[in-house]
């Protein structure tokens, strides 16, 4: 007995479980339910060993007092107890098994915690797994904040070229008016200090005046002159000839005859374009073969003189020409709400990019086209409104530019079934109703090179 005691003792277990009744007491409030339960469990298995200690030492005290000893304590303090605790209890298990049971649920509690500190562990890992992911979604979204600032900044950028570009073609195009102007003002100077084109005709041309010229310019500059060219007759195809288009419309609701009107203005540009520079070419020629002496040749001369002094050429003689022309073109004329002076800048335009083609080598010139002719994929684009299907050319909306019979740029041509016929029919049936006019018959043959057709707007001005 005397041993169990001491060994009891020793063991400080009271004073242990009283360290952690005050531990559990301090952190009672801050505890988590689970942790104060397991807490009260740990205090009760405690008691339980203590217990099944001291009724060990009991049961060694009982024995050494005698067979009788200590029956009066057990019967007035021990059995009463007892009998509680038992009428309370749910298992009659002994106390020994009671101790087993502690110490399996000391194990589980050991393997509960490191469980629990793993978790805690595990859930320390992802804290910081998260504060990183964060961190990192700060930045992507501060980079999203800067990439957004940037597109935004180029936007406005753009906006700013564009708004740039637009000044740029005002620009440009008040510069275009300039240049008319200017070619007006010239081509005024011009037949202000030549003759007049009937005077021209009724006499000999007088001797073009003398100025400087760079020997081998036209040479040199051919290269240069055949690209802008190409260019401007391009763009007169583009853009111009729609302009022009717009004007006709308001006159004429007939698209065909409008763009049949455009294509003549642009075939007899060419063609008054190029008998000019013939004459102008002679003239040239006779004025320069007097005093020539140089090392170049008389042609070569003459082809740098012109090029250099394009601005002599009178410009407003060619519109006339052009003019007077479509007013006797059948295929047009039938039209007299409408005076073909109205798109005048148009026709001007064509004429100066024509005569200017002619001092290329080789010169260029628009190619030749008719009606019911077989269309070519070479030298024409089918316009949106054709026909795929027919092989015919109705009738022509531009004309192609060539290059000693080569192609350069295309033109453009409308293609449809039976619609040769049908214009040809129309066109027999206006004939007899001109005809049955004699009148009528005698206004067309009497037409001038500026006259005011009946039904247009105003005079039109040199």
């Amino acid at each position: 007995m005397a041993g169990s005691l001491k060994k009891l003792a020793k063991a400080e277990s009271c004073r242990l479980m009283q360290e952690k009744l005050e531990s559990w007491s301090k952190d009672y409030e801050i505890n988590s339910c689970d942790q104060n339960l397991n807490q009260c469990c740990e205090l009760i298995e405690m008691t339980s060993v203590i217990q099944g200690q001291l009724f060990t030492i009991l049961n060694e005290t009982s024995r050494e007092s005698g067979h009788y000893a200590g029956v009066d304590t057990i019967k007035t303090r021990l059995l009463p107890w007892l009998g509680t605790w038992f009428s309370h209890a749910t298992s009659g298990r002994l106390f020994e098994t009671g101790l087993f049971l502690n110490q399996d649920s000391i194990e589980t509690e050991r393997k509960l915690r490191q469980l629990a500190t793993s978790q805690t562990l595990q859930l320390q890992d992802l804290q910081e797994e998260l504060t990183s992911t964060r961190l990192e979604l700060n930045h992507v979204q501060q980079d999203l904040k800067a990439s957004r600032a940037q597109e935004e900044d180029s936007l406005r950028r753009l906006d700013h070229l564009n708004d740039c570009e637009q000044q740029i073609e005002r620009l440009r195009d008040e510069l275009s008016i300039l240049d008319a102007q200017k070619s007006v003002l010239q081509s005024r100077i011009a037949r202000s200090r030549s003759p007049s084109p009937r005077r021209i005709r009724s006499r000999s041309p007088s001797p073009l005046p003398l100025r400087s010229c760079s020997p081998g310019r036209a040479r040199s500059t051919n290269a240069s002159r055949h690209a802008f060219l190409v260019a401007r007759f391009g763009d007169i195809y583009s853009k111009d000839r729609f302009d022009a288009e717009r004007i006709l419309r308001t006159y004429i609701s007939d698209m065909e005859m409008v763009q049949r009107i455009i294509y003549t203005a642009a075939v007899e540009s060419f063609h008054a374009a190029k008998m000019a520079y013939r004459q102008f070419k002679m003239r040239v020629r006779k004025t320069l073969s007097i005093g020539h002496s140089g090392p170049e040749s008389l042609e070569d001369t003459v082809m740098d003189y012109i090029v250099r002094h394009e601005d002599l050429y009178d410009v407003q003689a060619s519109v006339n020409e052009v003019i007077r022309s479509m007013n006797i073109n059948p295929k047009i004329s039938s039209t007299p709400e409408c005076d073909f002076a109205v798109i005048s800048s148009f026709i001007r335009e064509l004429c100066r990019v024509a005569f200017s083609m002619q001092t290329l080598t080789p010169p260029l010139d628009v190619a030749f086209g008719m009606d019911g002719e077989f269309f070519s994929e070479t030298k024409y684009h089918r316009s949106v409104d054709s026909d795929y299907t027919a092989a015919l050319v109705a009738y022509h909306v531009w004309p192609a530019l060539m290059e000693n019979d080569v192609v350069i740029v295309k033109g453009e041509a409308v293609t449809k079934r039976g619609a040769l016929w049908s214009h040809r029919s129309r066109s027999r049936s206006q004939n007899r109703s001109r005809s049955v006019s004699p009148l009528l018959s005698h206004l067309s043959r009497s037409r001038s090179p500026s006259p005011q057709r009946s039904g247009s707007p105003s005079r039109w001005q040199y």
